[in-house]
C-alpha cells in the first residue's frame, strides 16, 4: 500500500471535523510538513478561520514520531483534546494504518490529590491536620465546593480541575490539590498508586500528541528536570503568548503573608532556634514592605537587602533542620514536612535570587488594595532562555494569528530569541516566516476608523469628547458593541456613560463571570460589552451582535509597568529603538488581537473604531496599521456613522 499524501490525509480530517478545506490550511500544512521532516523551525500567521489546529495536526500525525501542542488557553485544550484529536486520529487511522494515541498533560496543581481529600490539608495555625469538610460550614460557598469536589472524586477519570464544571474557587481547589514540591511523590504516597497526576504523566508517555499549556513548557524549559516526555517536535498555538506566560513562570515574589505562612508551617517540625530566626527575618521584611512604595527598584535598597539577607540565611537553617528532625505528635509528619519544606524553599529561593543582584533581573515593589506590599523580581527579558531551550534538538512550529507586526515577524522572532529572518550563522537558529492569510475577505468586510479629531489621551484619564464620540458610534451601530479599554477605570466610566444616556443593555466586566457576560452579549444583539485585557483577547462572538468594535485608546504598556520600561531602557543601551521593540510590539500584538474580535466568520461585517488619534497622526501610527487586518481605512467620522446604520439596518432586516 503507497503511503497516503498529505492533501489525503487534509481532505479527510477535515471532512471528520466538518469544517471546509481552505487554501491557506493546506499551505500551512504543507509548511509544516516541510519543517518537520527538514527539522526546521516554522513561524506561522493563520488568520482566524483558516482551520490552523488542523493545518499542523494533520502533517505532525503522519509524521509518526512524538508531538508536544502547546496551547495558552484552556478553550483552545479543550477544543483538541475533545473535538479535533478524537475526529482526527478516527478519520486517518485507515489511511495510517496505525491509531495514533493523544493525550492532555498538565502542572500537579491542575489535578486532584487524593491524599489531600483523603487526610487533610495541613493546618497553618494549629498542629496536624484538620478535616476541611467538617471545618468549612456546609451552607457556605467554601463549604459546599468541597463538598462537591468529594463526590466528583469518586466520578471523575482524569482529576482535572478544568473537567469540573462549574468550576470552584481557588481557595477551594487549594484544599484538595498540591504542588510539585509539596508532591510526597508516588512511592510514599499512600495514593501514589491512584494518583491523577501521575497516571497523566503516564498517558503522556505512551501518547504520540501530548497537549499541554505555555506554563508546563516554561517549567520544562527554565527547571531543567524533564517535565514533559521526550519529544521530536514542539508545537506552540498561540504563539504571541509565549513570551509573556514564560515570564510569569519566570517572575519570584515575595509577600509577608506568604513568610508568615511559612514560618508558621516550620515552627512545629524544627528547634527553637531555627524557628526564631525565621521570624525574627520575618517580623524584619514585614516592617521593611509597611514602607514599600511601588516601583522598579534599580539597586536593593539597604534595608530591603539585610531583611532579605536575614530570610535567606535563617530558611536555609531551617531547610537543613527540617531534614533531620522527626516528630511522632505530628500527624502525617510526610506530608506536613513537604508543604513546609516547600513553602520555606520558595522564599530562600526568591531572597536569594534577589539578594544576588543580577544584570539579567528587574526587582521592584507592588501594592495591592487587598493583599498589602510585594516585591517581584522577573527576568529582563527571556529571549536567551527561550532561544536556548526551544530550538535545540527538535522543529518548532510557532502559530498564531497575529505574529506578523509592522509587515514581518522579525518583532516576534526576536522576542523568541531569533535573528532576524534569512540571517545565516551558526549561534542562532534558522527560521522561516509564512503568513497563509484569512479566508475572509477583510477589506470589503471590515472598516478601520481612527477617530483623527478628538484630542490625544493624556495621563489624567477624563475623555469627554472620547465618550461623546462611543455614544454616537454605539447609536449608530443600534448596540452590536464590544468595548475594549486599557484600564479597568477606563471600562468603568464608560459604562457608566452608556448607561445614564441610553436604554442598552451595558454588560461590564468583573459584574459577572466572563463566560456569562459573554453568553449575554451573544445573545442580544443590543447589547454591549465593556471590558479590558481578557476580552482583547477571549471573545468570538459571530454574527450580529458583535458588528462594532471600539478601543479607546493604543494600549501601550503604563509608563510606570516596571518590566516593560526596564526592557525599553535595556533595548535603547545597547543602541536599539526601545520604544518600538517594546512598547510599540506590545500594543501592536494587542490591537490585532483586538481587531481579530470583529470578523469570525465569513458573512461578519463591522467597524474597529479606535478612538485615539494618534493612531493616523503619529509616526508609528502605520506600524501599528500594518499589524491589524487589511480593513477599508477611513478617518472620516459621517462616512461610519453611515456604514454601522446601514450594517444595524441589514442586520434588522435579516432577523
Amino acid at each position: 500500500m503507497t503511503k497516503p499524501s498529505l492533501p489525503e490525509l487534509l481532505h479527510a480530517a477535515v471532512a471528520a471535523v466538518g469544517g471546509t478545506e481552505r487554501p491557506g490550511q493546506v499551505s500551512m500544512a504543507e509548511a509544516v510538513a516541510e519543517a518537520v521532516d527538514d527539522n526546521a523551525h516554522l513561524l506561522v500567521q493563520a488568520g482566524t478561520g483558516t482551520g490552523k489546529s488542523l493545518g499542523y495536526l494533520v502533517p505532525a500525525l503522519a509524521h509518526g514520531e512524538r508531538v508536544v501542542v502547546a496551547t495558552a488557553t484552556l478553550a483552545l485544550q479543550r477544543q483538541l483534546v475533545e473535538r479535533d484529536l478524537p475526529r482526527t486520529v478516527e478519520a486517518l487511522q485507515p489511511l495510517l494504518r496505525r491509531r495514533p494515541q493523544f493525550a492532555m498533560l498538565k502542572g500537579r496543581s491542575n489535578y486532584l490529590c487524593l491524599h489531600r481529600l483523603h487526610e487533610g490539608a495541613p493546618q497553618d495555625e494549629e498542629e496536624g491536620l484538620f478535616d476541611q469538610f467538617e471545618a468549612a460550614a456546609p451552607s457556605s460557598k467554601l463549604g459546599q465546593d468541597l463538598l462537591r469536589l468529594r463526590d466528583w472524586s469518586d466520578e471523575t477519570e482524569t482529576g482535572d480541575r478544568d473537567a469540573l464544571t462549574p468550576g470552584v474557587s481557588d481557595r477551594a481547589w487549594s484544599q484538595i490539590s498540591v504542588s510539585s514540591r509539596e508532591c510526597l511523590g508516588a512511592t510514599k504516597c499512600a495514593y501514589g498508586a491512584e494518583c491523577f497526576a501521575e497516571a497523566a504523566r503516564e498517558r503522556a508517555k505512551l501518547a504520540d500528541v501530548v497537549v499541554t499549556n505555555h506554563a508546563l513548557l516554561a517549567i520544562d524549559a527554565i527547571e531543567g528536570a524533564p517535565v514533559l516526555p521526550k519529544h521530536e517536535v514542539l508545537i506552540v498555538d498561540e504563539a504571541h503568548e509565549l513570551v509573556s506566560r514564560v515570564t510569569g513562570v519566570a517572575t519570584g515574589e515575595l509577600t509577608p503573608g506568604q513568610v508568615n505562612r511559612a514560618v508558621r508551617r516550620a515552627a512545629k517540625l524544627v528547634n527553637e532556634k531555627a524557628a526564631d530566626a525565621l521570624l525574627t527575618a520575618s517580623e524584619g521584611f514585614e516592617r521593611v514592605m509597611e514602607l514599600a512604595l511601588p516601583g522598579r527598584l534599580e539597586e536593593v535598597p539597604e534595608d530591603l537587602g539585610y531583611a532579605l539577607m536575614a530570610l535567606r540565611d535563617a530558611a536555609r537553617t531551617v531547610i537543613s533542620a527540617l531534614g533531620g528532625t522527626r516528630d511522632k505528635s505530628v500527624q502525617d509528619e510526610d506530608a506536613v514536612r513537604k508543604q513546609a519544606m516547600a513553602s520555606v524553599e520558595s522564599i530562600h529561593d526568591v531572597a536569594e535570587r534577589i539578594t544576588q543582584g543580577s544584570e539579567y533581573d528587574v526587582v521592584w515593589y507592588e501594592r495591592h488594595d487587598r493583599f498589602g506590599a510585594s516585591v517581584r523580581v522577573a527576568p529582563l527579558s527571556v529571549s536567551g532562555l527561550l532561544r536556548e531551550k526551544l530550538f535545540t534538538d527538535r522543529s518548532v512550529v510557532l502559530t498564531s494569528a497575529t505574529l506578523k507586526l509592522g509587515g514581518d515577524f522579525n518583532g516576534v522572532g526576536a522576542s523568541l530569541g531569533l535573528a532576524p529572518e534569512g540571517t545565516a550563522g551558526d549561534d542562532f537558529p534558522q527560521w522561516k516566516g509564512l503568513d497563509v492569510g484569512s479566508p475572509f475577505d477583510y477589506p470589503k468586510q471590515g472598516i478601520l476608523y481612527v477617530a483623527r479629531h478628538l484630542a490625544t489621551p493624556g495621563r489624567d484619564g477624563s475623555r469627554s469628547d472620547m465618550l461623546d464620540e462611543l455614544a454616537e458610534l454605539v447609536d449608530a451601530a443600534g448596540g452590536r458593541t464590544l468595548g475594549l479599554f486599557s484600564s479597568m477605570r477606563a471600562a468603568q466610566a464608560a459604562a457608566e456613560e452608556m448607561r445614564g444616556r441610553q436604554d442598552r443593555p451595558v454588560l461590564l466586566q468583573g459584574e459577572e463571570t466572563l463566560g456569562e457576560l459573554i453568553k449575554n452579549f451573544a445573545a442580544d444583539p443590543e447589547t454591549c460589552l465593556f471590558g479590558t485585557l481578557s476580552l482583547w483577547q477571549g471573545v468570538d462572538v459571530p454574527g450580529p451582535s458583535c458588528q462594532l468594535v471600539v478601543m479607546d485608546r493604543i494600549p501601550f504598556p503604563r509608563p510606570d509597568d516596571p518590566l516593560m520600561s526596564a526592557r525599553q531602557k535595556a533595548v535603547e543601551e545597547a543602541g536599539g529603538n526601545g520604544f518600538m521593540a517594546v512598547a510599540a510590539t506590545h500594543a501592536a500584538l494587542l490591537m490585532a488581537q483586538g481587531a481579530g474580535r470583529l470578523v469570525r466568520a465569513t458573512g461578519d461585517k463591522g467597524v474597529v473604531a479606535v478612538l485615539d488619534p494618534r493612531l493616523a497622526n503619529a509616526r508609528y501610527g502605520s506600524y501599528l496599521r500594518a499589524s491589524l487586518p487589511d480593513f477599508w481605512y477611513t478617518t472620516d467620522r459621517n462616512q461610519v456613522r453611515r456604514s454601522l446604520a446601514a450594517i444595524d439596518e441589514a442586520a434588522r432586516a435579516a432577523r
